[in-house]
């Protein structure tokens, strides 16, 4: 394999990969539209670091898709922020970043068929790519990728010990997914704040929401159909400071070409015991 290239990239720099659509008539356009109004949230995958100095713009641009606020004819979005490691050398360790978010985002440059690993990237649905800054290019991609329906899980909480947050789902994928799927939970953290005194954003205070602080495999299964019921369950160690109130699960089922097939979130009881 040919090393790696890195990059951090600014606003306007670089395309979407997305598939086209062709024109449709009316009547059908309008079936397609009501069928999206029953479709699930778009999974939008942030790969971010403290120590890029774009990547802070991207923060904001993520926090607004999640929060809807791009409004418009943009489907509902789910964001996941994913801080990779490699730009700690610059002089600032990003206290979030991980060498496994690095790992993922490699497999997306495999798959996606790109020859740069960079930041602020956001991946969306596992089909599409683009830089986190450039909201043309987002919008784009968000209205063009397939979307699928939610699945239709429920979820038990339980804490098991301090340190423990155990999680029981039960329920149906919602699609059809052929071959092997991966059901995927993402234990996130907003209203992070961080005050950076090194590095590229040396003197700024840095807001990070949807933080992926643990990432976890519900279940492999060959072969998913809508309807098909799955029961599995699965354990998070929590850090110092969790906060049931800041937090929130994601669930999502993927394939081995990493696309997105269906995204539901969860809010953690803040009274668990």
């Amino acid at each position: 394999m040919a090393p790696w290239l890195f990059a951090c990239f600014g606003r306007g720099r670089g395309r979407a990969t997305a598939s086209s659509e062709s024109p449709v008539g009316n009547a059908t356009a309008d079936l397609i539209v009501e069928e999206q109004r029953r479709m699930g949230p778009v999974l939008v995958e942030l790969f971010s670091s403290q120590g890029c100095g774009t990547s802070p713009e991207a923060e904001a641009v993520a926090t607004q898709l999640g929060r809807g606020g791009l409004g418009g004819d943009l489907p509902p979005v789910a964001v996941l922020g994913f801080h990779v490691e490699y730009w700690d050398y610059r002089g600032w360790k990003d206290p979030f970043g991980s060498s496994v978010w690095t790992v993922r985002q490699k497999a997306y440059v495999d798959a996606l068929h790109l020859d740069t690993l960079y930041t602020p990237q956001v991946v969306i649905n596992g089909r599409a790519q683009c830089v986190g800054t450039d909201l043309d290019a987002i919008s784009a991609a968000l209205r063009s990728v397939p979307r699928f329906p939610s699945p239709t899980m429920q979820a038990t909480f339980q804490k098991p010990a301090p340190d423990t947050l155990q999680v029981s789902f039960t329920g149906a994928s919602g699609s059809q997914v052929a071959g092997r799927a991966d059901v995927m939970v993402a234990l996130f953290e907003s209203g992070l704040v961080t005050d950076c005194d090194k590095g590229e954003n040396k003197g700024r205070v840095l807001t990070n929401n949807y933080v992926v602080r643990r990432l976890e495999k519900l279940v492999s299964v060959k072969g998913i159909s809508p309807k098909k019921n799955l029961s599995a369950s699965l354990q998070f160690t929590l850090w110092d400071g969790f906060n049931a109130a800041t937090c929130g699960l994601l669930l999502f089922v993927q394939n081995s070409s990493l696309h997105t097939f269906g995204v539901q979130q969860f809010q953690i009881p803040q009274d668990i015991l």
